[in-house]
């Protein structure tokens, strides 16, 4: 970094875009990406759009924010994916579109497939077992 400040009009559209994740605001959403926003622009805790999107259970967010080449890869500072975030908050068609764009059930710490173990989610452990 300069040492500059950030601009607070930068700070402020960030936490606009980082908050339509939150809300599952995918078309807004979207328009931010497709007009230049980071498809991966991680807040101060590491959180990525798709993360936060995951963890929210916005499936139609997710697929979008995969569209545009979102890493599902990458974690964030406590080391989960979105897929794990997925997992943890039982959102069954988040974790089908995140398999679908390639999430590895077993990247992350904890992994997705360690998560649905930890929290005894049967349902989720069955549903990253069918996909590999």
């Amino acid at each position: 970094m300069s040492g500059q400040p950030i601009d607070p009009g930068v700070v402020e559209l960030a936490g606009r875009v980082f908050d339509l994740a939150r809300g599952g605001h995918t078309e807004e959403l979207t328009a931010y990406v497709d007009a230049g926003v980071p498809v991966n622009l991680t807040n101060d805790k590491g959180d990525t759009l798709l993360i936060l999107a995951a963890y929210h259970g916005h499936a139609d967010t997710v697929a979008a924010l995969l569209e545009r080449d979102a890493d599902h890869g990458r974690a964030n500072d406590r080391g989960q994916t979105a897929l794990a975030s997925a997992v943890f908050r039982q959102a069954t068609d988040t974790v089908r579109r995140l398999l679908d764009g390639g999430a590895d059930p077993d990247a992350g710490s904890p992994s997705a497939r360690a998560t649905a173990v930890f929290f005894e989610l049967p349902a989720m452990a069955e549903l990253l077992d069918a996909r590999g």
